[in-house]
């Protein structure tokens, strides 16, 4: 395994995550779970993403049960704050209250002292940017959280936090946490270089756009029986990247992975870790195996040529955005 930076703190990620989403704390039992986790540390893997709306705070009650069998000094744990944890008006969130409250709560799931990575899960437009900073910042100063970061912010959100960080000389955010892939590529235009100027690194979700990009669905064939595709609950996500043009260039790159001794994850994978500003991409897995695979993305260092081949392959979607 290798490892980088996560923005401009001391804190080492290793450059594959593995995450919780859509997987632990119910669509997979918990010694499959458990089994994955410890495959993932067994293999080098040092940072573990949840969140506490991952089954109502189910996933991570998961994964900390399991990660109580290392040096908590080994791990890295990153798990987020903003969606509905309950039906009343300060359940859900970026409000002072509802932060400090999440973070006792997550803290207690896990069963842990303290949270490596604090994220606010998404944008709120009903919060004052200095409310949310500030509370971020008590909680480092508490020993609660010792670095803090943000998901699927824009640029300019990005950039409103920095300055009120700036201006209030508050712990700077560190990482962001948004979708990119193959297909989806949306941050490279403006969020990357807003945040490589202000200190801040992206940990990015769904590099292999569900499962989409380990050449598993194939043009004008029906879905397997065992893909999550075939999951009633996921659908809604996997379908969005199911477009003949899509699936027509993640056959051509399949090829072209295969011509370079590799699986198409792992050339995926590799694409995005050509990235400087990518500090760790976040895998999800329902086997060990599927872990084993990923990890060796790594390995693989893109030559300029090979990346001009698969920017010339993924020209025909370049302009394809997913219908959520």
């Amino acid at each position: 395994m290798k490892y980088r930076y996560l923005g401009n703190s001391g804190l080492q990620v290793s450059e594959i995550a593995l995450g919780s989403w859509l997987t632990y704390g119910k669509a997979v039992a918990d010694n499959t779970a458990e089994n994955c986790i410890h495959k993932a540390y067994e293999l080098g893997i040092n940072f573990f993403d949840t969140a506490n709306a991952y089954e109502t705070g189910q996933a991570e009650i998961v994964l900390g049960k399991t990660l109580q069998n290392y040096d908590r000094s080994s791990y890295v744990v990153a798990t987020k704050v903003f969606f509905p944890m309950g039906d009343k008006p300060n359940q859900s969130g970026l409000s002072r209250k509802h932060i400090m409250e999440q973070c006792d709560a997550s803290l207690k799931r896990l069963g842990l002292d303290y949270i490596d990575l604090y994220q606010c899960h998404r944008f709120d437009a009903n919060v004052p940017v200095e409310e949310t900073m500030l509370a971020l910042d008590d909680l480092v100063k508490q020993g609660k959280i010792l670095y803090a970061g943000v998901s699927e912010w824009s640029a300019a959100q990005l950039e409103k936090a920095a300055a009120v960080q700036k201006e209030w000389k508050l712990h700077p955010l560190i990482s962001n946490q948004p979708i990119y892939n193959m297909i989806e590529r949306y941050i490279e235009t403006e969020v990357i270089p807003v945040s490589a100027r202000n200190g801040i690194s992206q940990i990015v979700f769904s590099p292999l756009a569900q499962g989409v990009l380990t050449g598993k669905y194939k043009p004008n064939e029906s879905i397997p029986k065992d893909s999550r595709a075939a999951n009633n609950e996921t659908n809604m996500v996997i379908n969005s990247y199911f477009d003949e043009r899509v699936l027509h260039v993640i056959s051509k790159l399949n090829q072209l992975a295969s011509d370079h001794d590799m699986k198409l994850s792992q050339l995926a994978l590799a694409w995005i870790l050509r990235q400087e500003n990518v500090a760790s991409a976040i895998i999800g897995a329902s086997k060990p195996s599927q872990i084993e695979e990923n990890v060796k993305a790594v390995d693989f260092k893109l030559s300029e040529a090979l990346i001009q081949e698969i920017e010339h392959t993924l020209e025909p979607i370049k302009d394809f955005h997913p219908a959520r």
